[in-house]
């Protein structure tokens, strides 16, 4: 090429690379693509040949092909894969036969309930439960025999081991953050012999996992699935795999006679529709199929995220419903209340029933008072100079935009724009339709880049309040949800002396243990900067006693289970998150909708009398933003 052109072709890779960097930005679980040892798919691996044949490079030979799947259970389109691991399993114990030692004896046929629809009474039991509704199945008194020698378990924890032991077989074990889940399932998993057992993470969990096995079970081996399964130990009791990869896996995991099941972060399924939910309840299934009572566990300190319909997921995942229909043990149950859905004493009975079902919720407040309180404290800031007056004439521009919307419908409907009152339901309707239109390309405000715009303008004065409390209080854990924040801030860090490290999405394994480690033992490192995505599950931070919070999410859970990095057991000091936030901007008004989210599940689980949160925080900040700018016309 000439100069020009190499110019030119290296402009265009360079903007291709930047829109994966954006697009990765987002989605953190593409660098998986990135790892050591990760597949190269078929039409880049052809590509890359092509490219060595005509730059006259030598041509690597192709890899051998992949067995076939051994009775996969794919869905459609999915590539699949079969370590040969498994396939070295499978010949030795050729008629693995389905367990069939446990099934119950005959039962009545419902009669009372047959002609019910019963999903949505149910839900309905749990949103308008009241404040002395219990929140968590009747547990035996602790039983400390199938702990680990030297190890030492919270009564809470050895409850639900006990559970097990006594010969119950499903689980919502929700938790709050912090009190020692992945003990408890590994524990109830031995208690209840649930051998091979199959544990499904976020990735970035999946050697934490392993890790735990080997210390709370080490009589049990954990084998961890990377990639296509090259090393995989399928002779291993415990098999660990992430949800992002669980789609070629699928096949030989359906067939491979798994006596448990456990999800982590079981939030994560709570999207029906999607492939990630499809693949766990079909294996799911399977599993219940060849095994009458397998161990079924659903791990999630935030079992409600958005809306009630949350539940319904992990419902069919533990077996108690099954897509609209509800499950013959919870069918029975119900049944034995003596009630149908136009009693009103059916609610409370069906939401104690679905409790006594496996819903294990205790808080931190109530089983684990060695663990000291927490509290959340803002810290507003104010946004000066270009970058304030950025932010500011963004969020008026965001606001004019919206006033137009409304009185542009209003015009359409034939109604004067009257200044005495507001059509709460047309505003819902004007920032609905903004919030569709939406997205975070550059290309106009929208409530997206407002909120990563005022993160940017945040970050140095959010490190600089970093910056002393390290110097005052001791070891501090910052949280940012943008990268770019993330940079601005190690800058700050790096520009005033302060020891820190990090943790990413894009880190390998090896590097992201190697800065915790950093952290929790070098007296210099006095920051860690997480990323609120990568960094906000499986990880134990309790050295720190103090969390930042610089950049706010779209979910009081996501920012719960920041703070329980550090307040969980292991803390012997309060703990206090301090979020940032700017003042006289939306940053305030989505912080105080965030306080009121959280409602959500102490309304559903922990049975308190508090008023629903809004299920969809992006669109009532626009709500809150229009409505506050027609009322000052």
């Amino acid at each position: 090429m000439s100069p020009a052109q190499r110019a030119a072709q290296q402009r265009r890779i360079e903007g291709v690379a930047a829109n994966l960097a954006r697009i990765a930005a987002g989605e953190t679980s593409l660098f998986a693509l990135l790892a050591d040892g990760a597949p190269m798919l078929p039409g880049t691996a052809a590509a890359v040949h092509e490219l060595r044949r005509r730059a006259g490079l030598a041509i690597e030979p192709e890899p051998p092909a992949a067995p076939p799947p051994a009775d996969p259970a794919p869905i459609a389109g999915q590539r699949q894969v079969v370590p040969r691991s498994a396939i070295s399993r499978a010949l030795a114990n050729p008629f693995l036969a389905p367990d069939h030692s446990a099934v119950t004896s005959a039962r009545p046929r419902p009669r009372l309930l047959t002609d019910w629809e019963l999903i949505g009474p149910l839900l309905r039991a749990f949103e308008e439960s009241t404040a002395d509704a219990r929140s968590c199945m009747t547990l035996p008194p602790p039983s400390h025999a199938h702990i680990a020698a030297g190890l030492d378990l919270m009564a809470h924890q050895a409850q639900v081991v006990s559970k097990a032991k006594d010969g119950h077989r499903s689980f919502l074990l929700a938790d709050e953050p912090g009190l020692g889940k992945t003990a408890e399932a590994l524990l109830a998993a031995q208690a209840a012999d649930a051998y091979p057992l199959l544990v499904v993470v976020p990735n970035v969990v999946k050697t934490s996992w392993a890790r735990e096995a080997a210390r709370w079970t080490p009589r049990h081996a954990a084998t961890v699935v990377h990639g296509d399964g090259e090393t995989l130990d399928a002779f291993s009791d415990i098999v660990v795999v992430n949800y992002d990869i669980l789609d070629r896996h699928v096949g030989w995991l359906g067939s491979f006679g798994f006596r448990g099941m456990v999800i982590d972060e079981a939030h994560f399924i709570k999207n029906k529709s999607s492939q990630r939910s499809k693949h766990v309840l079909a294996l799911s299934r399977q599993i219940r199929q060849r095994t009458v009572r397998p161990l079924l566990m659903a791990l999630t300190g935030t079992p409600l995220i958005n809306d009630i319909e949350d539940f319904l997921a992990i419902w069919e995942f533990l077996g108690w419903i099954d897509g609209s229909e509800v499950g013959a043990d919870l069918l029975h149950a119900l049944e034995a209340n003596g009630m149908t859905p136009i009693d009103p004493g059916f609610y409370p009975a069906a939401r104690q029933t679905v409790i006594e079902m496996g819903v294990v919720r205790r808080r931190k407040v109530d089983v684990a008072k060695d663990i000291p309180a927490r509290r959340i404290a803002d810290v507003p800031v104010e946004l000066e100079g270009a970058a304030g007056a950025s932010v500011r004439a963004a969020e008026r521009k965001l606001a004019q935009r919206l006033v137009m919307r409304y009185r542009s419908a209003l015009a359409a409907r034939g109604v004067p724009d009257e200044t005495g009152g507001v059509d709460e339901s047309l505003v819902r309707q004007v920032c609905a339709r903004e919030l569709r239109e939406a997205n975070d390309d550059g290309a106009g405000e929208n409530v997206f880049s407002m909120m990563r715009r005022i993160g940017r303008a945040k970050a140095e004065l959010a490190a600089d309040y970093t910056t002393q409390l390290s110097r005052s209080a001791g070891k501090v854990v910052f949280f940012a949800k943008h990268i770019d924040v993330m940079d601005a801030a190690e800058r700050l860090f790096e520009k005033r002396g302060v020891g820190h490290t990090s943790i990413r999405g894009d880190q390998t394994t090896r590097v992201r243990q190697a800065n915790i480690d950093a952290f929790v033992n070098d007296e210099d490192t006095h920051v860690i900067v997480c990323s609120l995505t990568a960094a906000g599950v499986g990880i134990n931070l309790q050295v720190s006693s103090n969390v930042v919070l610089a950049e706010l999410s779209w979910t009081a859970a996501e920012q719960t289970q920041a703070i329980d990095r550090v307040h969980r057991i292991g803390q012997d000091q309060p703990v206090t998150a301090w979020r940032v936030i700017a003042s006289q901007t939306i940053d305030a008004r989505i912080a105080e909708l965030i306080s009121k989210k959280e409602h959500l599940a102490a309304r559903a689980l922990d049975g308190f009398d508090v008023e629903a949160a809004a299920t969809n925080l992006q669109l009532e900040t626009l709500v809150s933003l229009l409505t506050d700018a027609l009322k000052v016309r």
